[in-house]
């Protein structure tokens, strides 16, 4: 049930819909009888404007993100002391069912491409990939630990160093449901790999539930030296639904005592 709620209240918490549902109040307003509400109806359309105006000024949600993102920094040099490396889901995009057979890789690619990098350097290193299908509606589609299975196949990966959980659907059930995958010890050491934004609560997360983890972040969003007068709608909007999804994420884990 709960996973239902997150889910639904990240969706009414995307900027765009604020946006939509402010130009949907004000346009019904217009039509309105009264003088009154006409004018209310106007402000909420003008206020619509202000707003999706306002979100494309990025360096705000960029500062928001970089408080996310500059909290862990990633382990350099010998990591033989290590196990294995926990990667978490949202990676791939989903097969289209028209047989190309290519392995879509999604905006946050770097939590499958870096563990290659690091399994090349690191052979001994074991792998548990953690992922299943998170969607609320629509079709059941193929679980995603199944495709990363497939490309750390493509990638060379042996199958002796590959562990996969499928059923997890969020980041509470990637730390719970993957501890019960045979073969996996969560109090040895492990690497844990997720998007640096995603890293404070995923690693409060996993710690929560008993692994033994190091902060392994990658996939980082901010840039170095933003200016204060960077804009741009697409870049502005995403900065903001990135930052509002983990800082709600963590108030809500926070809230039902998973991290």
């Amino acid at each position: 049930m709960l996973h239902y709620v997150s889910k639904l209240s990240v969706t009414l918490w995307q900027p765009l819909v604020w946006v939509a549902s402010l130009l949907a109040l004000g346009v019904l307003l217009l039509f309105a009888r009264g003088e009154r509400g006409r004018r209310w109806g106007r402000r909420l359309c003008a206020g619509a404007l202000a707003l999706l105006l306002a979100l494309g000024w990025y360096p705000l949600p960029d500062a928001l993100l970089r408080g996310l993102e500059d909290q862990y920094s990633a382990p350099t040099g010998d990591l033989s002391s290590y196990y294995g490396m926990v990667v978490l889901g949202g990676v791939f995009g989903r097969d289209d069912g028209r047989g190309h057979r290519q392995l879509a890789l999604g905006p946050a690619a770097e939590r499958v491409v870096e563990p290659v990098l690091v399994l090349r350097r690191n052979p001994q290193l074991r792998v548990l990939f953690t992922g299943g299908d998170g969607t609320l509606f629509g079709p059941v589609r193929r679980h995603e630990a199944d495709i990363a299975r497939e490309f750390f196949e493509r990638m060379g990966a042996g199958m002796s160093q590959l562990a996969i959980e499928t059923k997890s659907r969020n980041t509470y059930e990637n730390a719970v449901l993957s501890r019960a995958v045979p073969g996996i010890d969560a109090n040895k050491p492990w690497l844990l790999v997720t998007s640096a934004a995603h890293m404070p609560r995923a690693l409060a997360t996993f710690r929560k539930a008993g692994w033994n983890v190091t902060p392994y972040p990658v996939d980082y969003e901010t840039v170095a030296n933003e200016s204060w007068l960077g804009y741009g709608l697409y870049d502005g909007i995403s900065a903001w639904q990135m930052a509002l999804r983990e800082y709600l994420g963590i108030a809500f884990y926070r809230l039902t005592v998973r991290l």
